[in-house]
């Protein structure tokens, strides 16, 4: 399965993301530059971490405009696997590829720890290898991952399963203590109808290695693969 990672003025988790990719999982993995605009030859595209374009006007509003991102949403309609970490979920939000919004923190302050994530959905090729209330460890690092969105949204979103991760304490239980950026209904994560498209606030590469404290993160990447691997053998 061959990967392309996007990178846009700002981004720095582009060599992590390519590390677990290429090195750890060994799949050809090409970083691709905002300006592009062709991204044929390409299974699945991942938008990382970091602070693209400075994250001037809010997280993600300037580089949806990036030549690239009508690429990434003609490759999204065609039901291409496309995952946002961080910022590019940011992205992905500003870019209308999944419903909501993201605000500053609760407490106004940019937040870096480790954090657990409770499996909600199946319906996606990342999380699909996963099991309904799995926990997962993964680190976060942001100061605007408070997701929102108005009722009317949240209700349809639990209505067509597309609440992908909600924070939880290490057991899996939802409660406000464990939610580190105050998220409407604890959400760290949601996909879209299709479910091809995830992103999610928590960093998955970072958490890909036990020398990194946990593997968990991992578990996404190989979700994809295996659910690849399927579909070529089907």
């Amino acid at each position: 399965m061959k990967f392309g990672v996007v990178v846009f003025p700002g981004t720095n988790c582009e060599r992590e993301t390519q590390w677990v990719l290429a090195t750890v999982l060994q799949q050809p993995t090409e970083l691709l530059w905002h300006e592009r605009t062709d991204v044929s030859g390409f299974d699945c595209l991942v938008l990382p971490g970091g602070f693209a374009h400075g994250d001037y006007l809010r997280a993600g509003a300037i580089a949806r405009f990036s030549p690239i991102m009508a690429a990434v949403a003609e490759f999204a309609a065609r039901g291409r696997p496309v995952l946002g970490i961080c910022n590019g979920f940011q992205v992905l939000l500003e870019a209308g590829l999944l419903p909501g919004a993201m605000l500053r923190n609760a407490h106004l302050r940019f937040r870096c720890d480790w954090v657990h994530a409770r499996v909600e959905t199946t319906r996606s090729p990342f999380l699909a290898a996963l099991r309904p209330g799995q926990v997962l460890r993964l680190p976060i690092a942001h100061g605007e991952g408070n997701y929102y969105a108005s009722p009317e949204v949240l209700s349809d979103l639990e209505r067509h399963d597309q609440v992908a991760l909600r924070y939880c304490d290490a057991e899996g239980v939802v409660a406000e203590l464990a939610n580190p950026n105050g998220s409407v209904a604890s959400i760290a994560g949601v996909v879209n109808r299709a479910g091809n498209v995830l992103g999610l606030m928590p960093h998955p590469e970072r958490a890909s290695e036990p020398l990194l404290g946990s593997a968990d993160g991992r578990h996404l990447f190989a979700s994809l693969l295996l659910a690849g691997t399927h579909a070529l053998t089907r």
